[in-house]
């Protein structure tokens, strides 16, 4: 399984549910934890791992072409951390 469409099939072929319906779920649980993430919330899915935004404090940097400094602004990432259970099973 690579993507979406690729799992929405494996879904809607295991549960018997259109994958209209399953695809619509889909983005839906993404756009729930987008925005939740968005919002400053931390996000667990059992036995998964949890979701968490992280700050990346302003740094200094070099331009690799001319070897320039720069300032690297400010930023948010999101960082995952995976579950025991999950790594378990890895």
């Amino acid at each position: 399984m690579a993507g979406k469409a690729e799992l929405v099939e494996k879904v809607a072929e295991l549960t018997g549910y259109p994958k209209t319906q399953v695809a619509m779920t889909f983005d839906l649980v993404f756009e729930s934890l987008s925005q939740a993430l968005a919002a400053g919330d931390r996000v667990t899915v059992p036995n998964f791992g949890t979701f968490q935004v992280s700050q990346r404090p302003a740094r200094a940097g070099r331009n690799p072409a001319t070897g320039e400094a720069i300032t690297i602004a400010a930023s948010k990432g999101v960082r995952f951390k995976v579950s025991k259970s999950l790594k378990d099973t890895l």
